[in-house]
């Protein structure tokens, strides 16, 4: 099959009718479009979000710190429905001047401190809190170089293979191929990696682990851009067992649930105050709450 071709205009025009799926909320320049003041809890860290797979990185962070009793640790979360443009509100803006989730606010020093993009912000919490980051420099330099690495990678999966295979409004053999090619070198990557080591940066669980398993570990388990078999993502053995793994920690059951506004009521915790609104979550659920 040959793609046509096609030929850049001297000058590029923005055409919000070109963008596929996001189209409408896409746009070539950044800032506010609308005032609108963001929510504020009663915690020190106030996170503001979506579960997606950038946004549930810092979730998990957030719910592995107190599972481990780092009470400081203790936050408010806000769902910012990025279809809806909420991204955009000024508040946002002040606290993510990128408009991309997830964005932190730490108030708990003064002056409040922000955080925007995800490696950030979970690199903030380990030295904030003084964990899952190595303290010694062999452990803490390849941990921070697995950080990087999946801060580099993500967008050639999501920003190019998710988009041209699954939400592009016309599917073309070049960019498909040419992204596949990289996802699927990406998870061989990973499979090599881990089959000498437990954990992503080796013995010790990480943020390195945090970072990487919202994206790679959904793609082979088939929950983003139903390309499992595409990819013949079960043959990358290695990379199932560690994902399966980090799957049953109680700490990422619970993240991947915050600022959840899709799926099954039950996997969904819009805003998160309190440890005690899992519970209450699953009280909803038995009572047949579908909100």
């Amino acid at each position: 099959m040959t793609d046509e071709t096609y030929t850049p205009p001297k000058v590029w025009t923005w055409d919000k009718a070109s963008g596929g799926t996001f189209a409408n909320i896409n746009r070539p320049v950044a800032g506010a479009t609308h005032d609108r003041a963001l929510p504020v809890g009663k915690h020190p860290l106030q996170l503001y979000s979506l579960a997606t797979p950038n946004g549930v990185k810092v979730t998990i962070m957030l719910e592995e710190l107190l599972e481990k009793g780092v009470a400081g640790a203790e936050y408010d979360a806000y769902p910012i429905r990025i279809t809806e443009g909420d991204q955009f509100g000024s508040g946002f803006v002040e606290v993510n001047p990128n408009s991309k989730i997830p964005a932190l606010l730490d108030q708990g020093v003064t002056p409040a401190i922000r955080v925007f993009e995800s490696g950030s912000i979970l690199l903030y919490l380990a030295e904030k809190f003084g964990a899952f980051l190595p303290s010694d420099i062999h452990g803490r330099t390849e941990t921070l170089s697995w950080l990087f690495w999946q801060m580099g990678s993500a967008p050639l999966l999501g920003g190019g293979f998710g988009h041209f295979y699954a939400y592009a409004p016309e599917k073309y053999e070049y960019p498909i191929n040419r992204y596949t090619m990289e996802v699927k070198r990406q998870l061989d990557v990973l499979d090599r990696r881990l089959a000498n080591n437990r954990y992503i940066a080796g013995r010790e669980y990480t943020i390195a682990d945090m970072a990487i398993w919202p994206w790679y570990g959904a793609l082979v388990k088939n929950k983003v851009y139903d390309a499992a078999e595409f990819l013949q993502a079960h043959t990358y053995t290695n990379l199932n067992r560690w994902t399966d793994e980090i799957a049953e920690r109680p700490a990422v059951q619970r993240g991947r649930m915050v600022n959840r506004t899709w799926g099954e009521p039950s996997e969904q915790l819009h805003e998160r105050h309190d440890a005690s609104d899992f519970e209450l979550r699953t009280q909803d659920k038995v009572a047949g709450d579908p909100s």
